[in-house]
């Protein structure tokens, strides 16, 4: 199987038996990881099409097939026994999604005072349709100075793409609309919820 080369710069988990496990599951599901992550010890991955709990799943065999470290936010609800240990082992934070209890702000803090800081995000923030996207991780960004790298998900290809890293601008708004282009060709596992 093909994947993509990871720098030394990049946090990893240094577990072997979740690399074979994670790709043991790309290769039974007939996946491929396309791109390159940047040379830089902190990033965002926004993934998107996000529909189907099949994404998560691509999603950490990804991770663990390349060994990474990374954190992504879950609403805290899934965050119950049994799953809340596995969850927060392989990275999870949970997010109240009911008020804002000051998430990008933990976040920023969190990246400038790590050394490592690779964190996970669907910027749809929702499985569900929805027409407006979250604007959290280009708040995160562009506060912590870090780029933003577009993950496209391609459920008809069977192919997880990993586009070019993008700096984030003081103007969220308009970076939101260029961000959301970066899927345009995109394939959700369920194109009737994009």
């Amino acid at each position: 199987m093909e994947l993509p080369e990871v720098n030394a710069c990049i946090p990893r988990r240094n577990n072997r038996l979740l690399q074979a496990l994670g790709r043991l599951i790309l290769k039974l599901l007939g996946w491929q990881v396309k791109g390159n992550f940047p040379e830089q010890k902190k990033f965002i991955l926004a993934v998107a099409p996000h529909t189907s709990n099949w994404d998560f799943i691509i999603g950490v065999a990804v991770m663990f097939s390349l060994d990474l470290k990374i954190n992504f936010l879950g609403k805290h609800s899934i965050f119950i026994w049994p799953f809340k240990g596995l969850l927060e082992s392989i990275g999870g934070i949970p997010i109240f999604r009911d008020s804002r209890h000051g998430v990008v702000d933990q976040l920023v803090k969190r990246c400038r005072e790590s050394e490592y800081f690779v964190l996970g995000i669907a910027p749809e923030g929702t499985r569900s349709k929805t027409n407006q996207w979250k604007s959290g991780f280009l708040h995160i960004a562009h506060q912590a100075n870090i780029p933003v790298v577009p993950v496209s998900l391609h459920f008809d290809k069977k192919q997880v793409i990993l586009q070019p890293a993008k700096m984030i601008s003081a103007d969220i708004d308009a970076e939101l609309i260029r961000f959301k282009h970066c899927f345009d060709d995109a394939c959700a596992k369920n194109p009737q919820a994009v």
